[in-house]
């Protein structure tokens, strides 16, 4: 495996003033319960808004007024001034108007005259270099700006500018599975948070370009096309309150000369946006199924129930496969590394027989001179490092993951016949022990790449379609269960499980891994501390990660059915043991696995326990696995009691974050209780650490 985890970093700006109160809970926000669910135990969880709604767009046409430019919506109008890109709701609700977006931050100069035909309204900003269009959508504003100055440099446009609306409470964005931030929260104001001041990545710092904002009994939902490559969505803290700013960068060489934004009024459950974005998906045909990939290839089944482990010393040997079968851990997916950890025949053959599903990792993203490279995997046919890396501006490679060598370019594997037979030899070298599925580190993750390297030049776009379709081949053509790392959602077609989309990374836990006295180093061979060694976070890092009172299924409203996602891969249930019950209930609240590692020593310490805690998930992934999330709520007003629902009724999920029991529902404090199609709710209460 990789010497250090691939790293998703936000580049700070000045930090906002320090808060005086950053343990301060979140605010209650009883609106964005959702309907029916808080009153009761026994009742159904409610679907969000823009899924269970079926209407079709508005039939009125789009047109002028007073200079501005009209959409009808779905719940209301849209008002775009042309003069300047802001954007404001006229809802059909009571209410008044609410304010989408303020406006551009540039000065765009005088705006073109406005022609208005059956594709909605067009017009221009000559001084920029800018044509744009509005239509609705399915429903939503559509607004596409296209720079036509390809031959100059490159310009940027800081909109939309959401959150200022005074109706406004709260920011959902997903951050790996998802965060609900209060704008005018004290500590996601602060410093510590590592947010406020930040612009990420919406192609690689956020696993889908959407982001959401509660307005006060409705929502808005904001999502950015061509997988937000060449936007970075920024966190601003003025007066401790939170807003957030969209940047596009137009730019020929990157090929990012169109910048599509669709805007939704939505419901102000915090999985609005979510679901709108998944509705979206699902209209552009780009939503996969995990039914359909189980009926394409029946050893995908093998994830349904199982919990995922890395596997070292005798854990990669048929003598550990027999030790997990005999403390009764009835479902499995074990990964191993092929060159500190494999697995044999005999110990693949023992695991298939036991019903779990095998891969090796590997990772196409990292080259090396092969005549000091630290692994194998890094080593390619003479010549390729460094003819063939991801080539800079300046001329110069781009540094490979850990300072390690170079990217290895997907454009050079896509267009070179002797370096696509070599990974086609080594996939056929790492599954020869009969392993049917496979872990291709860093292609999904998001982080995509432009290459100038004049032999094989490469777009961001371009990078994103290669992976897609190595990938592809992956499952399609060599028939293996695949999974990669936090996988963004233009990969959810093409694999069936990730490592790292339920972790909401700060920039905190790069830091917190360097430290190897604390975290740990790569050794013993056996069992490296850098995975079993327990560690502490900050604070500031662990309330930013795993404080429940934040989190959000974002991801899971959107992906629950394609994609199976997991905690990353370094970050195993143990190695954190002071967030162990909360990272349980997450799991259980949002049926996604535990994540592990597994040597001999971690089967004596903890085997009964992951034994117990896995034959309580089966069953619920078993009934849900393949179902859509179809419902999220707060049931308290600390946010600390919440409840998912999935499919009609397939499954209900309730857990107490808290340390009490909850006066509504009954629950004891560190308890999860779940009813499958109705039945008798079977309760879970994890020891914390």
């Amino acid at each position: 495996m990789a010497e250090e985890p691939h790293e998703h970093r936000a580049t700070s700006a000045a930090p906002p003033p320090a808060a005086t109160d950053s343990a301060r809970p979140p605010r209650p926000r009883p609106g964005r319960l959702l309907a029916g669910i808080a009153a009761c135990v026994g009742v159904g969880v409610a679907v969000p808004l823009a899924v269970a709604a079926a209407a079709q767009p508005a039939a009125a046409p789009v047109r002028v007024e007073d200079g501005s430019v009209i959409v009808p919506i779905r719940g209301g109008d849209a008002v775009v001034d042309t003069a300047t890109l802001a954007v404001t709701a006229r809802p059909d609700t009571d209410g008044g108007p609410r304010t989408l977006s303020e406006s551009a931050e540039q000065d765009l100069g005088e705006p073109g005259d406005v022609a208005v035909d059956g594709d909605g309204a067009h017009w221009s900003y000559p001084d920029l270099g800018l044509e744009a269009t509005a239509t609705a959508e399915q429903g939503r504003l559509a607004v596409e700006l296209r720079s036509t100055a390809e031959a100059a440099a490159d310009t940027t446009l800081t909109w939309p500018v959401t959150g200022t609306d005074p109706a406004a409470s709260a920011v959902d964005f997903p951050r790996g599975e998802g965060l609900s931030v209060p704008l005018d929260d004290d500590f996601w104001n602060s410093e510590d948070a590592g947010l406020a001041g930040t612009d990420i990545d919406m192609s690689s710092g956020l696993t889908m370009p959407f982001w959401g904002i509660d307005l006060g009994g409705l929502g808005a939902a904001y999502s950015v096309g061509d997988d937000g490559i060449g936007t970075l969505l920024r966190f601003v803290s003025d007066g401790g309150r939170l807003s957030n700013e969209a940047e596009h960068t137009f730019s020929g060489a990157s090929g990012t000369l169109d910048y599509a934004v669709t805007i939704a009024l939505t419901g102000a459950e915090p999985t609005a946006a979510a679901a709108d974005y998944r509705s979206l998906l699902k209209e552009r045909g780009r939503l996969g199924s995990l039914r359909a990939k189980i009926a394409a290839n029946p050893e995908v089944q093998k994830l349904i129930g199982a919990f995922h482990a890395y596997t070292w010393g005798a854990g990669s040997r048929a003598e550990g496969i027999a030790r997990m079968r005999e403390l009764g851990i009835g479902r499995m997916w074990l990964g191993y590394d092929p060159e500190s950890a494999p697995m044999d025949a005999e110990a693949v053959g023992a695991a298939d027989d036991a019903g779990y599903l095998v891969g090796p990792y590997d990772s196409w993203a990292n080259a090396q001179d092969p005549a000091d490279s630290d692994t194998a995997l890094s080593v390619w046919p003479d010549g390729v490092y460094p003819r063939d890396c991801v080539i800079e501006a300046d001329g110069t490679p781009k540094t490979g993951f850990g300072g390690r060598g170079c990217y290895l370019s997907s454009q050079a594997v896509a267009d070179g016949d002797e370096l696509r037979e070599s990974i086609a030899e080594r996939v056929r070298d790492l599954t020869a022990n009969g392993a049917t599925g496979y872990f291709l580190d860093v292609d999904a993750a998001g982080e995509l790449f432009d290459d100038h390297s004049p032999d094989h030049p490469m777009t961001q776009a371009r990078d994103r379609d290669n992976r897609i379709e190595r990938m592809r081949g992956l499952t399609e053509d060599d028939g293996l269960v695949l999974g990669s790392e936090s996988a963004v959602g233009w990969a959810n077609e093409v694999i069936a499980f990730d490592h790292g989309s339920s972790t909401p990374v700060a920039d905190g836990l790069w830091a917190a891994q360097r430290d190897r006295e604390s975290w740990g180093a790569w050794a013993p061979a056996s069992g490296p501390k850098f995975f079993f060694k327990p560690a502490t976070l900050p604070e500031p890092v662990a309330t930013a990660m795993f404080d429940p009172a934040y989190r959000v299924p974002l991801y899971q409203t959107v992906l629950h059915d394609s994609v199976i996602g997991t905690d990353r891969w370094e970050l195993p249930l143990y190695k954190l043991p002071d967030r162990k019950r909360d990272r349980v209930l997450l799991a259980m609240l949002y049926n996604t696995p535990i994540n592990l590692v597994l040597n001999d020593d971690e089967l004596d310490a903890h085997g009964e326990e992951i034994a117990e805690l896995q034959n309580y998930f089966q069953p619920l992934h078993e009934a849900a696995a393949t179902e859509p999330m179809t419902g999220f709520a707060y049931l308290s007003d600390d946010h600390l009691v919440q409840r998912t629902g999935f499919g009609d009724g397939a499954l209900t999920v309730t857990a107490n974050f808290g340390d009490a029991a909850d006066p509504g529902t009954g629950l004891p404090g560190g308890c999860v209780e779940a009813s499958v199609d109705g039945g008798a709710p079977r309760r879970l209460c994890p020891e914390a650490a």
